[in-house]
This record gives C-alpha cells, structure tokens and sequence, in this order.
C-alpha cells in the first residue's frame, strides 16, 4: 500500500513539474496528503534584463515655419523636420528628441550655449556655418528658392526684373545669402530689406505694396500665405536648389551624435520612409 501511495505523488510533482509551475509541500498531520501553496513572484527566481534610457537631445527649432516646422490646430509641433527626426528615433532607440521652440535668431546662439545639440529648420550649408559647425554628411531634403510676389503680378519673373525695386528677406537665413551672393556678382542692382521677423511680415508687406518681392521656398511660402489668407504666388524658374542638413556643435559629443544621425538617415533613406514622408508633406520627393 505504501508503494502505491508514492505513485500518485510522483506523478503529480512530475505533473507540476512539465507545466512549469512552482510549488512548495506544506506540512499537515497526515503524512501522505499533498497540498500545494503558490510561490509569490519575490519568491521566484526571474531573470531581468536591464532596460537602457535613452539618450535625450534638445532640438532647436522655430516651430512656425510651416510645413517644416509648425504648431499643429491640435497644438503639437509637427512638420517635415521634425517628422524626420521620429523617423530617426524609430530608426535608432537609443536617442529620443525633446523639441525646444524659438525665433530663428536664437537657435546659433543657443546651439552654442548648449541650449540645444541640434538645429533643425531646414537650414542649409554655406563657408561660415561649415567652418563653426558640424553638419550631418546626409541631407534629408532640398531646399528650393524662388521668387514670391503679390498674386497677379506679371512684371516680375527674375531677380533682373527687380532692378530698381525692393525685395524682402530674413536677417541671417540661406535665402538671404543666396540673394546677397547674386547682387553682389550682378552690380548690386537689388535693393535689399531686411527683416527680423519670420516670412509672414515680409509676406503681408508684399501684398500691402511695401516691397515688390521676396525669395524663399515655394513651399513654405505658399502654406503661410494660405494659413493667413495672403495673395501671393511663386514665380519665375528655381533661383537655387539645395540640401538642408542637421546642425551640430563641433565638439567630441557633436561627433559621436552626428554620427548617429547619419546612420540613422542612411537606413531611413534605404528602407524608403524619409521618401514616403516626404511625398506625405510636399506630394514630391525632396529627400534625394
């Protein structure tokens, strides 16, 4: 009898046992009853696996530059920028993106106080800002310039055209530059206005007469005008074309982020999502 006994409780440990339970034997009066007693989860051996923060990066960036960068009506900062750079975080898990917005004359210098580690608003490369800072060796889009006038206006469809007229820009932007470098290999026959404030002064001046024109992205351009219901249009043939990159201070931690970036944007280029993003904001691909 006692041999039959131990059968039945063979089996129920090997029972236990096979479906991977814990159990324990709890002492009672009798020495053949079995009872089984839950093994609480601190109890139990676990295997953890460390989880790994990842690395935070502030980004600088306007946050009204339509469709680049922008507040959303449902209040999130969105645009094509900073798609990319959710683009970049799914690519790459160890870095998540904390955006910080500002005017456009406060994201150099914040860069440089170590306000942000990046900048991003579709800014381009020129001899200065490669020579003070690093930039990313993959761009993510292309930067078109063309001239914007006042709706209607058939006088205009180059910069020749605007000898002796006042054309509008931004203090410190790539336009900016790309206008400056022309007059002044042209002799200087623009009259050239500058502003502090973003394109939407410079657009509602067009269309009050103040200034004839300005140069900037169709793109852009055409989405401010539309969100503040401005009559202007693009004209004339592309002035300028070129890539827009991510802006990084030049030090050692600038390098291993750039480095970083650029893995992240070769694998998004590759598997066809910064296209698809692209096609998704402008309904052409920028990203080439």
């Amino acid at each position: 009898m006692k041999k039959l006994i131990l059968i039945p409780s063979v089996l129920l440990a090997l029972i236990f046992g096979l479906a991977g339970c814990s159990v324990a034997a709890a002492k009672t009066t009798s020495s053949t009853a079995l009872t089984t007693v839950p093994v609480t989860a601190s109890s139990a051996e676990t295997t953890t696996v460390p989880s790994i923060e990842p690395q935070v990066i502030k980004v600088g960036t306007m946050g009204t530059y339509e469709p680049f960068t922008y507040v959303d009506d449902a209040g999130n900062l969105t645009g094509y920028d900073i798609e990319v750079l959710r683009l970049i975080e799914k690519a790459d898990p160890s870095i998540k993106f904390d955006f910080v917005t500002g005017p456009w004359d406060s994201l150099f210098p914040g860069l440089d106080a170590d306000k942000f580690q990046v900048l991003a608003n579709q800014i381009t490369s020129n001899p200065d800002r490669a020579a003070k800072y690093l930039l990313t060796d993959n761009s993510y889009a292309l930067c078109v310039s063309q001239l914007i006038v006042k709706t209607g206006r058939t006088d205009i469809q180059s910069l020749n055209d605007l000898k002796g007229k006042k054309i509008g820009t931004t203090v410190g932007d790539s336009f900016t530059r790309v206008l400056e470098d022309w007059n002044a290999a042209n002799g200087n026959i623009l009259e050239i206005v500058y502003y502090e404030e973003d394109i939407t002064t410079i657009l509602q001046d067009i269309v009050n007469g103040r200034i004839d024109a300005t140069l900037n992205d169709p793109i852009m351009a055409t989405a401010k005008a539309k969100a503040q219901n401005l009559a202007v249009e693009p004209v004339g043939e592309r002035v300028n074309a070129e890539p827009t990159y991510f802006i990084l201070k030049k030090d050692d931690a600038g390098e291993a982020l750039k480095a970083k970036l650029d893995a992240a944007l070769t694998k998004i280029k590759e598997d066809g999502s910064l296209s698809k993003l692209s096609i998704d904001f402008f309904g052409v691909d920028y990203s080439k």
